[in-house]
């Protein structure tokens, strides 16, 4: 009876340490702060913004404490399979080529992609209105893929970027004449501040989920089932109880959650 009573105490305790272990664990994410409404910085350096509040609600399910580790957006794959973080939470579309190199959760949103030009410039996103024009798009991102798939071959000339801070910049400085980003981080990061009222966005969301995805999620190493089954239950969570919903109305006045 001692034995079997010692035996069982251990099998508690084993049971215990593993759960107290997860409460304790900090969870590090991979960010590249440059892309609002999704995530960026005030100017006193504090993090902010949809994944933030989104990760925010999802590590308080979870009950784990999270650490944001900051990194270009081209550079968060490597750096994830590099294991500098746990998971990837940085607007990454859900697509066929970074799922030959990472897993990913559920869809959590889905928003469209579209061009901007400047306002009575007559561009719309098609290869025949952009022959003679050069449009910028943020590097390693889901639409550098679609236009160098769609419009490069097509004549378009595409240039890409490090930061989407660098593509407005040159869009008003007359070296691009068009850009290509997320709807929300075009309205948000451009449109709506003093350096973006001359511009606006033209024409068709973009279309093709085979390079645009099903959806963004949050990025995780192969073979971490782990993780994602504690994510997705998370993120499963937070949809039933409508917060992710309420936040997409929050940044992008749309109910984009991904069903």
């Amino acid at each position: 009876m001692k034995i079997k009573t010692i035996i069982a105490a251990g099998i508690l305790a084993v049971t215990a340490i593993g759960s107290t272990t997860w409460a304790q664990d900090v969870l590090k994410v991979g960010v590249e702060a440059l892309y609002p409404p999704f995530e960026s910085k005030t100017p006193d350096g504090k993090l902010v913004g949809f994944d933030v509040e989104l990760n925010d609600a999802v590590c308080a399910q979870l009950k784990v404490k999270c650490e944001w580790v900051e990194t270009s957006f081209d550079g968060l794959i490597p750096a994830l399979n590099a294991r500098k973080f746990n998971y990837i939470n940085s607007a990454m579309n859900i697509t066929e080529p970074r799922q030959k190199v990472i897993d990913f959760t559920v869809p959590i949103y889905d928003v469209p992609s579209q061009l901007i030009a400047k306002k009575g410039s007559g561009l719309q996103s098609n290869t025949e209105s952009l022959k003679s024009t050069v449009v910028g798009v943020l590097q390693g991102s889901a639409q550098e893929a679609f236009v160098k798939k769609h419009w490069a071959p097509k004549g378009v000339k595409i240039v890409s970027y490090a930061s989407q801070d660098q593509i407005y910049q040159d869009l008003q400085s007359g070296r691009i004449q068009a850009a290509v980003q997320k709807t929300p981080s075009a309205v948000s990061g451009f449109l709506e501040k003093p350096a973006g009222k001359d511009y606006e966005i033209t024409g068709d969301p973009l279309n093709d989920p085979s390079v645009l995805g099903v959806g963004t999620g949050f990025g995780i190493r192969k073979g971490d089932q782990e993780l994602k089954k504690r994510l997705d239950g998370a993120i499963d969570a937070l949809k039933k109880d409508g917060t992710i919903s309420k936040l997409t109305q929050k940044y992008f006045n749309a109910d984009w959650v991904a069903r």
